[in-house]
């Protein structure tokens, strides 16, 4: 058995069953492994940030971590701003990078490059293993690498003589690393802080935004009044009637320290203090209020959700009935103009059961992050790291680990531009995915920070770096050339007819909002 093979069937049986690949000539071993191996199920992207922005979406929805597999240092470097999205969000994830065999490294060939060094920024663990025998331990040593701490992004480099060379077969795999529990001193003190504040906010990440963890948070705000915040920008949070609501920190730094202005106790539970997204000239990083003490329940790498019970626990809060939100959907709108406002109505109106929300509309979504709310059950992702180019990709990955879910995009047009490539890949696996594309023709968040930053007066070339509209990107003809079908909205009433439509036909379908 070659080294390849001992590697792909190691991580098989560990769970990384599904692979999102963009291979070249030194992986063509591992391309063997995984035609031969039954089980895989392997993903061809055209971009390789496509495969990084899907293994991202399949490993926050399944739990456990994807595969990549990419040529060289030049494909790892492609795939870079979507591995920092996933490195963000904390999500398992495993890179298979190929590299030149050892002995010909020395010859500085046109696509040698720095792997490690391009990986170390994007990765939590990097690593090549030396000889074909050591494939199957690097194997171990990478899905363990993944899913350590909740989730990490394992980068395992792969030289072509290790890769094809005689191994001894794959190595059985150890069981999964378990997150670790706060103690029972650092559950007192959160209850202490809380019995002591006036205003108290508890602020939920990662794992604490999962419905346990949600529902715990609730216990906790109905026996003492506190209120339940999130990050602004979660991995994966659980919504829908049913459910307690969690409030999102506002993304704007003046409107974040509103929403907390008189908080005098922050209990983080799974998420890091909250700072703004960049540096304002005179204004502050932090956004907790001055005098407002902040108490570490559980960091982002420990159990979060079982903080949360064992502290509604010491608390006295019964579980079982803490406040839900109703099912309450808005009307459909049928006339007027199509705006942000109107998109999120629909959505709101029509939202299937059990829906995923790639959410990558960083201005024009708000609206339907509020209209959603009580529509129905879902599950909604973010772009954690702020690179954008995510949003088309996890959708990708969200559709492949639940084939079973409809998965709605929400994208803006400049952010789909990075990555339109996973359209192709939506055709090509026949993903049941409706990507709504915001078609306002600019980088509007962009616009916005142009204005919040004082700058005075900007003029046209300023503006013209902002702007999509010459030429115009035509997204139901550039979805069509990609195997999509789709249709363009301009008024509420086409939006809501195709909204329709992309639910309830199976298949990918591609809606431009044209704002």
């Amino acid at each position: 058995m070659i080294g390849a093979e001992s590697l792909v069937r190691t991580l098989v049986a560990g769970g990384a069953d599904t692979a999102f690949v963009n291979p070249g000539t030194s992986e063509m071993h591992m391309v063997q492994a995984i035609d031969n191996i039954a089980g895989v199920r392997s993903v061809l992207s055209l971009f390789e940030g496509v495969c990084a922005g899907a293994a991202d979406g399949f490993g926050r929805m399944t739990g456990r971590p994807a595969m990549t597999l990419f040529h060289l240092g030049a494909g790892l470097g492609n795939a870079a701003a979507n591995l920092h999205n996933a490195r963000r969000g904390r999500t398992p994830l495993i890179n298979i990078v190929g590299e030149h065999a050892t002995y010909h490294i020395k010859y500085d060939a046109p696509l040698t490059s720095d792997i490690a060094g391009i990986a170390g920024p994007v990765s939590n663990w990097v690593h090549t293993p030396s000889t074909p025998g050591g494939m199957a331990q690097a194997g171990i040593d990478v899905l363990q690498a993944a899913q350590s701490g909740g989730g990490q992004i394992a980068t395992l480099i792969v030289p072509a003589d290790c890769a094809w060379g005689e191994s001894d077969g794959p190595a059985e795999s150890l069981e999964i690393p378990v997150l670790p529990e706060v103690s029972d001193d650092e559950v007192k003190s959160a209850a202490i802080a809380i019995k002591a504040g006036n205003r108290v906010v508890l602020l939920l990440g990662a794992k604490a935004l999962g419905e346990r963890g949600i529902r715990a948070a609730q216990r906790i705000a109905d026996a003492t009044g506190a209120e339940v915040w999130r990050e602004t920008f979660a991995t994966k949070v659980e919504r829908g009637p049913g459910l307690p609501k969690v409030l999102r920190l506002p993304y704007f730094p003046e409107q974040a320290e509103e929403a907390l202005k008189g908080a005098d106790t922050m209990i983080l539970a799974g998420a890091r203090e909250p700072v703004s997204f960049f540096a304002y000239e005179g204004k502050n990083s932090e956004l907790a209020p001055a005098n407002c003490t902040v108490t570490r329940l559980s960091g982002p790498r420990r159990d979060a959700a079982a903080a949360l019970e064992a502290l509604a626990d010491v608390l006295g809060t019964p579980s079982g009935q803490e406040s839900e939100c109703p099912l309450e959907r808005p009307e459909l709108p049928t006339t007027g103009d199509l705006t942000d406002e109107t998109v999120g109505l629909a959505l709101g109106a029509l939202l299937p059961d059990g829906a995923i929300i790639c959410d990558e509309a960083i201005t024009s979504g708000v609206p339907a992050a509020a209209y959603t709310q009580t529509a129905a059950r879902h599950t909604w992702l973010s772009i954690t790291g702020g690179a954008i180019g995510a949003g088309i990709p996890l959708s990708v990955g969200a559709a492949i680990a639940c084939p079973d879910r409809k998965v709605i995009g929400l994208i803006g047009d400049g952010s789909a531009m990075y990555t339109i490539q996973a359209l192709w890949t939506q055709a090509r696996e026949k993903l049941d995915i409706v990507t709504v594309i915001f078609s306002n023709r600019q980088y509007h968040i962009l616009q916005i920070e142009l204005m919040r930053s004082g700058a005075q007066n900007p003029g046209p070339k300023a503006m013209e770096m902002m702007n999509l509209n010459n030429p115009e990107i035509n997204w139901v003809q550039m979805a069509a050339g990609l195997g999509v079908d789709g249709g363009r909205a301009t008024t509420a009433v086409e939006f809501s007819t195709l909204l329709k439509r992309g639910f309830d036909e199976p298949g990918p379908f591609l809606i431009e909002a044209v704002l």
